[in-house]
């Protein structure tokens, strides 16, 4: 990695995983086995073009509770390579033919995904241009071109800007525009322009009122079931984006202050600059290649219905999941997409049901298996401390907004650290989760009385901790509703 900027190319196992380390404790077995399954995309693409195709993903099964970062392995993974990711529950789909999301969903939101990421991308590249063009827009309302209709001035800014400039127009008499009269007066006219658009760009009229015309939103559309070959939550999507093509979108005029006009006009210019088919064309390249999604909760669906009750399509959305996974085509809104190259990972508890109660096609196309340990209390330490989004250096930088200086002894982080671990024993073991309901227990009444401890030091002491949770961890059966 150089100069801190991360590229495909940079990014071998050893430094995907050290990436990781700064976010996730442990697990060591599961960041290898990601980082080695985004180096082999990197590997597929300097294949030949004909051998390219025939190299598939080798998707990944993790095996553990819940709460030990198996959500956030995944999540840490795409963004570190700015990849498509999506993450789903298997519980709530259902098999075709039953009332609910089809499996094929999953593709089509990822498309989606993809699109907003791309068209973001875009926006930023062509922003200092549509910057200029916003400014120009502002100009142009504040003193329009003469050979345009004078606009109506709304706010007393515009009409006083507007009244000097038509002004010092009248004044001058009317000459033929190949005159040298008419040539100084476009000079003239060009120099107060540029003048204005300097004062606009600085942000020295920013506070101004000012009158623009901005997109009107339509009414959101009905929303109405309907089975087609792109699933029932996709009909009707499209009919606002047709409506709005055919008719030229509404447009009202509101007034704004300078500052906010940059800003509606900027976004507006932007995507007109943008090209809206090489948004979607890149999106779904971009899908197909780079991809990932997190199918979550694949333990609930694993096992063989007894025929009756709510779970009845449970074997079906395996089987439903099995050309997805393997590859297969999806018809989307913005066009066809290819599943192959798509990273799935997959993950579940299988507290009650095991890998092997799936049904062996889907076993045979989750090859990698990864099982995550459970948090200690010394893991419990670490992840209060160590990554750089750790629990205890968040709430010191929520706090120090209102002037509260909190700090926190090395024994107050191995209290919370044990309580944490001791909850997880006696009830039910939600992994690193159970430390966001410790910590809130432990600094409640700080939280809620930031504004008057304003400019103070606040100290958390492993007598402040027991203090805080002494009334809960005296009661087992208060601790399970509370902790």
């Amino acid at each position: 990695m150089n100069g801190g900027t991360i590229t495909d190319e940079d990014l071998t196992p050893q430094q995907i995983v050290a990436e990781l380390d700064k976010y996730i404790i442990g697990q060591q077995k599961a960041k290898r086995a990601v980082a080695i399954a985004l180096r082999n995309r990197y590997r597929r693409k300097r294949l030949p073009e004909d051998l390219r195709e025939e190299v598939i993903p080798k998707n990944i099964l993790m095996i553990g509770p819940t709460g030990v970062g198996k959500t956030e392995i995944a999540r840490r993974i795409a963004l570190l390579v700015k990849a498509p990711f999506l993450k789903v529950e298997a519980t709530k789909f259902t098999e075709v033919g039953y009332v609910g999301r089809d499996v094929d969903s999953m593709v089509r939101d990822l498309v989606q995904t993809a699109v907003r990421m791309v068209e973001s991308e875009k926006i930023e590249e062509v922003q200092p241009r549509a910057a200029e063009m916003a400014i120009e827009r502002i100009v142009d309302r504040l003193m329009p071109r003469r050979s345009r209709r004078t606009l109506e001035a709304s706010t007393p800014f515009e009409r006083l800007f507007r009244a000097l400039y038509e002004e010092e127009a009248k004044a001058e008499p009317e000459e033929e525009p190949t005159t040298l009269a008419a040539k100084e007066r476009r000079e003239r006219e060009r120099r107060m322009r540029e003048k204005l658009a300097e004062r606009v760009r600085s942000g020295a009229m920013d506070d101004e009122k000012i009158s623009i015309e901005v997109e009107q939103p339509g009414a959101p559309m009905p929303f109405v079931q309907v089975f087609g070959p792109q699933g029932m939550e996709e009909m009707g999507l499209d009919i606002p984006d047709m409506l709005r093509g055919m008719m030229g979108g509404r447009r009202r005029t509101v007034q704004v202050t300078i500052r906010e006009a940059k800003h509606i006009l900027t976004q507006e210019a932007a995507r007109e600059l943008i090209d809206r088919e090489q948004v979607i064309s890149e999106a779904i390249r971009r899908a197909e290649e780079s991809g990932i999604i997190f199918i979550d909760e694949l333990d609930k669906i694993a096992g063989r219905e007894q025929g009756y009750g709510p779970d009845v399509s449970r074997e079906g959305v395996q089987r439903d999941l099995l050309p997805i996974i393997e590859g297969s085509t999806v018809m989307t809104k913005f066009g066809a997409v290819r599943t192959n190259h798509i990273l799935f990972i997959a993950a579940g508890a299988f507290h009650v049901t095991k890998p092997s109660d799936l049904i062996p096609e889907l076993q045979g196309r989750l090859p990698i298996r990864v099982e995550l340990d459970s948090l200690t209390e010394q893991d419990f330490v670490r992840i209060l401390t160590e990554p750089q989004n750790a629990l205890v250096k968040q709430y010191r930088l929520l706090l120090a907004t209102e002037g509260v200086d909190l700090e926190f002894t090395d024994d107050a982080i191995r209290e919370i650290a044990a309580i944490a671990a001791q909850v997880n024993t006696t009830s039910e073991n939600i992994g690193a989760r159970r430390l966001h309901t410790v910590m809130e227990r432990v600094l409640e009444d700080i939280s809620f009385r930031a504004s008057e401890l304003a400019g103070q030091k606040v100290t958390i002491t492993a007598e402040y901790v027991r203090e805080r949770l002494a009334d809960v961890l005296r009661s087992e059966d208060l601790s399970r509703y509370i902790l």
